[in-house]
């Protein structure tokens, strides 16, 4: 999925001119934009104010349809006041621009949006209609949401101010392996866990880089370091091209990170800057804080301030949540969609009880205690086996709630750029997730609810025509009762999680609703999914 940014630069001192790639022309006349691209919109300030980033700044976009939309911009440094705007709706947009600065107000302009040329693009995330637990992309297309933990993205490329090979390099094998979202944080320090003695080339704890000015060790809160924005807009973008969503985390508490206090005109500055900046990206789902309540930083009123203040200022209706599920359980109606982090053993009960608690909101799993090891452990988590890991995987998928994956030479401070160029027994199992990520492709996870009944094992069925299920170790049949089979022939295919590899099964007349298939001799030490598909 590639998206287009396109920038319009109108410089006011001058002619009022927008300027679309290399050709510049009158803002009187027709300017295209696609649908759901990103459009900067450039206005140069005849003068500094004496706090530039505190000026009022923004446009009301007027579509001929009436529908309005008030876009708040954002200071760019060196007099550079940017509105950012992605359109979801094809026609004519008018904007006028409003200002506290006098330079930059009651300028005029006029977007024409066309449809969207890439076939990829299907716009941002939102809550299906068909179903408010799962999510889709905005053009109807099924999301399923298979996320990556890369805490220290932001930080892989902070030192190169025209471009970001490393990080073009790990999104490349994120998406090949089926990945379809990198949750991480717009800064994180260091963490107090974890082997120091690693390879300088992956250490990216203690970054020279600070979102702020003066650096984490000594900083200045004045105002923000405007080239870190510009830096991580260059990584928000291209996640944007590879069809990547990015699970933003504003703050995080656990990462060292030296915060302004709590409310005070710093902490709301930084904030606010950081929802004007990237709300236009369609590839944006918000979350306030990772681990939000956690480590005495902050309380229950101060994250529904934060998501207040977000739902106020973002006019583009981005997905949020918080990665807290205390939060989440006890203020759904604050939330999009429903954030858990828990690393109980009975993994998939806690997501079903969470699902069924929760009947109009998507639930994600945005850590279950599953971080993957290879060459050695970062952080002590609760299982490391890669196999065990997906096991736990699958079990929230089979509860009908979305999944992430953490592996722990990507997930924090240490990051190894090019995974297959290890040691063959140090390589991470990405493939076991793009497998999965096929399976629900050919599958539609959406069309899918859990449906374990009597069965001795997980089940997600359409209810009609199509019915998986999932066995673990240990487990070599399918058996239980499924009444809406009886009488029906039914073609049984079995997947192999480990490979990919489908083998085909016998067509069987259910003579009765008692089911009972048994595993393929191949797959009887191993975890599997047996497919039953309705013929006739």
């Amino acid at each position: 999925m590639k998206i287009k940014q396109v920038f319009f630069i109108i410089p006011f001192i001058l002619s009022p001119l927008f300027s679309f790639g290399q050709q510049k022309v009158s803002y009187k006349q027709t300017i295209q934009a696609e649908k759901w691209s990103v459009v900067d919109i450039s206005f140069k300030a005849r003068k500094s104010p004496k706090q530039p980033l505190d000026a009022v700044f923004g446009a009301i976009f007027n579509h001929e349809d009436g529908e309005k939309m008030d876009v708040a911009g954002f200071y760019n440094g060196n007099n550079e006041y940017v509105i950012r705007f992605s359109p979801e709706k094809e026609g004519k947009w008018y904007f006028k621009s409003y200002s506290s600065e006098s330079s930059l107000t009651e300028k005029k302009g006029l977007l024409t949006v066309v449809p969207n040329q890439d076939k990829e693009q299907h716009g941002p995330i939102v809550i299906s209609e068909s179903n408010q637990q799962k999510f889709e992309y905005a053009d109807g297309t099924p999301y399923f949401l298979l996320a990556f933990e890369l805490d220290w993205l932001f930080a892989l490329d902070w030192n190169n101010k025209n471009d970001i090979p490393k990080t073009r390099t790990l999104i490349n094998e994120v998406e090949q392996h089926g990945f379809n979202q990198v949750v991480m944080n717009v800064y994180a320090y260091d963490a107090t866990w974890g082997r120091k003695e690693i390879d300088p080339e992956t250490n990216f704890a203690k970054p020279a880089v600070f979102p702020f000015k003066g650096s984490n060790e000594d900083p200045d809160y004045s105002s923000l370091n405007i080239e870190f924005f510009q830096h991580l807009d260059r990584v928000i973008a291209h996640l944007n091209e590879k069809g990547m969503i990015s699970h933003l985390m504003i703050y995080v508490w656990n990462k060292e990170v030296n915060w302004p206090e709590a409310y005070s005109a710093e902490d709301n500055r930084y904030f606010d800057y950081v929802v004007k900046r990237y709300q236009a990206y369609p590839n944006i789902m918000w979350d306030i804080s990772k681990e939000a309540l956690g480590y005495g930083h902050d309380d229950i009123d101060y994250i529904t301030n934060r998501i207040e203040r977000l739902k106020k200022l973002e006019s583009h209706r981005r997905l949020v949540s918080v990665h807290d599920y205390h939060y989440c359980s006890t203020f759904p109606e604050k939330v999009d969609y429903i954030s858990i982090q828990s690393w109980v053993p009975n993994i998939y009960d806690k997501m079903l009880e969470a699902k069924e608690q929760h009947a109009d909101k998507p639930i994600f799993n945005i850590e279950h205690g599953g971080y993957e090891q290879t060459m050695h452990v970062v952080f002590e988590g609760a299982y490391t086996d890669p196999i065990v890991c997906l096991d736990r995987n699958y079990k929230c998928v089979f509860a009908g709630s979305y999944t992430t994956y953490y592996w722990h030479n990507t997930s924090w401070y240490e990051v190894v750029i090019n995974p297959f160029e290890l040691p063959e027994e140090n390589q991470p199992f990405f493939r076991y997730y793009k497998y999965m990520a096929d399976l629900f492709k050919k599958y539609n996870f959406t069309s899918l609810e859990p449906a374990q009944k009597g069965f001795g094992t997980y089940a997600l069925s359409d209810r009609e025509d199509v019915h998986l299920f999932y066995l673990p170790f240990g487990l070599n049949k399918i058996n239980g009762h499924r009444e809406e089979l009886k009488g029906k022939t039914v073609q049984v295919t079995w997947f192999d999680p480990l490979t990919g590899e489908y083998l085909e099964g016998p067509s069987k007349k259910m003579e009765s609703a008692w089911t009972s298939f048994a595993k393929p001799k191949g797959l009887q030490n191993s975890i599997a999914v047996g497919i039953l598909e309705v013929i006739n």
